[in-house]
């Protein structure tokens, strides 16, 4: 295997262009989206009427039929979540909206350390003896549960009921349970496949409204409301900003952004430094859900839960900087293992498909953010693991993929190959996560080779970095960055890059180790910073780069920020 970095410029369709041209769209707008799959310039409508209707949702009629009864009976619901941001916000969606319903309803979410991953046997156990339910009477499972068929026969054999929501790729089997509301069943014929934990929840609570109302014929329960911790878990689960998603998270950034999130957002946007009225996507996945994860990866996630679901802005705000100490833990345990990690692995075999890596210790709730830097910085899919806590012999890992090679399928490949050799493995396409005795590493990590050499697409190991191309020095102004700022960027549709060769005037490291430049375009000056990066470049270099607006003591200034850098000779 050989690896090598490409630069591609983004093929631009002219018809899509001149389209959007002909609306009024910013002249460098234009070729960004046409470059960006738009079919037709009304796809840039993100009003929240436009959403994909939920009729298609396979069972989403029945799961809405189940809960109208369960709460008109005054049955008890327990929600049983993951532990992770999408997780937390599917959680808190489902527990504030079913109790708008008057549903008895409370949550549950298994413990990392513990319980491991979804709706286990010993997760059961502890919903059987809720600490304020008692014994539910439902189980309602939010961003997992597809791939739970013990835990939901161990659920019957207990006498709960059980609907699952989920949108993980589905098994060959699927559990026994009253309903499956997931976009990726085989047999569900909604458009939007890549909906996250908290879209499914968010749509199901729209068929419970239109049950209830069909039914009862009771005063309308207001979701938009929700919106904000939708967007939140669509962003934080790195989903496909499909169409539809970004109509959610669109939705949710305005409600954000005219000061109208929920307490518990609102003081982590807070704790985290972030203006409301200019918060981004970027602003959700850097400064938001690291926040509410790292009590899922260190601790417990409930203190993130209770954070969403706190109405009084005092308690949110103790909630949110708990968060915010938890999250500071998290990235100093962070640091140390991701520089042991690279110390570890040197310079890789060149020949080798995939890294994986373990130490004895290191944290399990910290190895999947581990796995990703590996992943960046050398270009092929990464595993992480750490000995399971509570289960000698046991490690458990999290792994990430390039594009090209679809994680959980070669796990899936292994595991077939390879029976016993992982005792539990599930994610997407490309994020994983696994469990297997510390005896079958090595045989693993061979399994594991030959699996992705077979399975890889011919160019999975090239690094290809789209661009949008050059700009204009005149073309560089905030009424451009104002226009990429109102668009909604992530994953699937990834925020403009810009590549031109600059002229570099000054240069000096600052803060832990990164760049700072001034650099010249034409006649015109501008700021510019490398994060991460410490070495001097020479008197010209091509850089590639996103526009970012800079606070500084109360001033506004235009700052390029850097995202690869090439000194040489190569053309743009």
């Amino acid at each position: 295997m050989t690896r090598s970095r490409l630069l591609r410029q983004r093929e631009v369709d002219p018809r899509i262009a001149e389209s959007l041209a002909r609306r009024g769209v910013h002249p460098v707008l234009c070729r960004i989206l046409a470059s960006r799959g738009l079919r037709d310039a009304a796809e840039l409508d993100t009003a929240i009427a436009g959403l994909a209707a939920p009729e298609s949702l396979a069972d989403g009629r029945r799961a809405a039929a189940l809960l109208a009864d369960a709460i008109a009976a005054g049955e008890r619901i327990c929600v049983v979540a993951d532990y992770d941001c999408d997780g937390a916000t599917a959680c808190a969606v489902a527990v504030r909206g079913l109790r708008r319903f008057g549903a008895t309803v409370d949550y549950l979410v298994p413990n990392r350390f513990v319980h491991g991953y979804g709706l286990g046997p010993a997760v059961v156990e502890l919903a059987s003896r809720h600490p304020r339910l008692g014994r539910p009477d439902w189980l309602l499972t939010v961003d997992n549960g597809i791939a739970s068929i013990e835990g939901v026969e161990a659920a019957h054999r207990a006498g709960m009921k059980v609907i699952v929501t989920d949108h993980h790729l589905p098994g060959p089997t699927l559990p026994a349970a009253a309903a499956i509301v997931n976009p990726n069943r085989r047999d569900c014929a909604f458009p939007s496949k890549h909906l996250a934990g908290v879209g499914v929840v968010f749509y199901l609570l729209g068929m419970l409204r239109s049950q209830l109302g069909a039914t009862a014929g009771r005063a309308r329960v207001e979701l938009v409301d929700l919106l904000d911790l939708v967007a939140v878990g669509t962003v934080a689960d790195v989903v496909r900003l499909d169409p539809n998603n970004r109509r959610l998270v669109a939705a949710g950034l305005r409600r954000i952004r005219a000061g109208l999130a929920c307490p518990g957002l609102a003081a982590l946007l807070q704790v985290a430094g972030i203006e409301p009225a200019r918060a981004s996507v970027r602003d959700i996945g850097f400064g938001i859900a690291p926040r509410i994860n790292a009590a899922g990866r260190l601790a417990e996630i409930s203190t993130g839960i209770e954070c969403l679901l706190a109405d009084d802005p005092a308690h949110a705000a103790r909630l949110a900087a708990e968060l915010d100490a938890i999250n500071r833990e998290r990235r100093r345990i962070e640091q140390d293992m991701r520089a042991q990690a690279l110390a570890d692995i040197g310079a890789p075999d060149a020949g080798a498909p995939a890294l994986v890596i373990c130490r004895d210790d290191w944290h399990e709730g910290v190895v999947g953010l581990v796995a990703g830097r590996l992943k960046d910085l050398h270009w092929r899919p990464a595993i992480a693991l750490a000995p399971a806590r509570g289960e000698p012999g046991m490690l458990r890992g999290s792994g990430r993929s390039v594009p090209g090679l679809h994680l959980r399928d070669a796990l899936e490949t292994v595991a077939n190959r390879h029976p016993g050799m992982i005792e539990r493995y599930g994610g997407h396409a490309m994020a994983a996560g696994l469990s297997l005795a510390a005896a079958n590493l090595a045989g693993f990590t061979s399994a594991l080779h030959e699996a992705i050499i077979e399975l890889a697409d011919e160019h999975a190991f090239d690094e290809i970095l789209l661009h949008d191309g050059p700009l204009a020095p005149a073309e560089i102004d905030f009424g451009l960055l104002d226009a990429i700022d109102a668009g909604i960027w992530g994953q699937g549709f990834p925020a403009p890059l810009f590549v031109n060769r600059f002229r570099v005037d000054r240069q000096r490291v600052v803060g832990d180790g990164h760049l700072k430049l001034s650099l010249r375009l034409g006649e015109r000056g501008f700021d510019a910073i490398a994060f991460g990066r410490s070495a001097f470049v020479g008197e010209q270099a091509r850089l590639a780069y996103r526009l970012e607006r800079n606070d500084w003591q109360g001033r506004q200034a235009l700052q390029l920020v850097v995202e690869d850098i090439d000194d040489g000779d190569a053309p743009i």
